[in-house]
């Protein structure tokens, strides 16, 4: 897209991610569940989702928290926080448990503390913190907002999803790790794009000790759904590549020999089409990072 509309390919446009983070929301919602239940505590009243998306873990801390607690649902984008609205509403939460704000981490703890109501006990964020410039500051901000006693929770890093042979008979062996490969030039590129890029050369955890947190530690959950794949599924993991190679081709990232055959891999009209195999899969390893606020 970029060489013909004058696109920036490391810009992100999150209102044109609604559809797809929506979409995210619903089939991961299982997972959601799973973690919100080993985060929030009996005594809880607020829980804060950070850089919301569509909504999920909201709906999910939503339904683990005490009746009378609230959540709160930040995002940038307003229409990112229609889709959550729409699924929290779809989830059966009430608008008064369920709370809206907008503001842009990247603004800084001022933006956040102006639509935050109080304290949290519990601030959730999901691959939000790696989109701005400072990740540092930025993970300072979220630490802020905790009452005492309060977790924050990272979901940041883990181990890319695996869905292909590793021969997949188009191409040389290998396809799906070098387009990780190439994805990994294009988030260093993004990165370094951002207005006033700061490097974070240490890991979450370390972050999280710098925020002036404690008991910091991570819990990661293998999530797989195995080969042979419903239709839903297969088509799901054949959209997601098909948008992953458009973006590393705008940035021209891609080797020109695996570039033609993910074109063939992803044409809905070619024998070779990935909507025909039966071996695909869905593997990978999800990482959460929480610190507590000294008590």
């Amino acid at each position: 897209m970029s060489e013909h509309d004058g696109t920036d390919p490391y810009v992100i446009d999150w209102a044109d991610w609604t559809e797809r983070l929506s979409a995210s929301a619903r089939d991961e919602a299982g997972w959601y569940r799973q973690v919100a239940k080993e985060l929030v505590r009996p005594g809880d009243g607020l829980a804060i989702d950070v850089g919301c998306g569509g909504g999920g873990m909201a709906v999910a801390l939503a339904e683990a928290l005490p009746d009378e607690a609230r959540v709160l649902a930040i995002d940038s984008s307003e229409e990112l926080l229609a889709e959550a609205r729409a699924n929290l509403t779809a989830a059966g939460i009430p608008a008064d448990r369920a709370q809206l704000g907008r503001a842009d981490l990247e603004d800084g703890p001022d933006a956040l503390r102006a639509v935050v109501p109080g304290a949290a006990d519990l601030v959730w964020e999901s691959a939000a913190v790696h989109h701005v410039a400072d990740q540092q500051a930025a993970v300072d901000a979220l630490a802020g907002l905790l009452a005492p006693g309060g977790r924050l929770a990272l979901a940041e890093d883990g181990l890319s999803r695996r869905c292909l042979p590793w021969d997949i008979g188009v191409g040389e062996p290998g396809l799906e790790v070098r387009l990780e490969a190439a994805n990994d030039v294009w988030f260093r590129r993004m990165r370094r794009a951002l207005p006033g890029w700061v490097p974070m050369p240490y890991g979450w955890t370390a972050a999280l000790d710098r925020a002036g947190l404690v008991e910091v530690g991570t819990r990661t959950w293998l999530l797989e759904k195995p080969a042979p794949l419903p239709d839903e599924d297969r088509t799901s993991i054949v959209d997601r590549l098909g948008r992953w190679v458009e973006r590393l081709t705008e940035a021209e990232v891609l080797p020109e020999a695996d570039l033609r055959a993910w074109e063939r891999l992803l044409d809905p009209d070619a024998e070779e089409w990935l909507g025909h195999r039966d071996d695909l899969y869905s593997l990978q390893a999800r990482s959460v990072h929480v610190g507590h606020a000294p008590g």
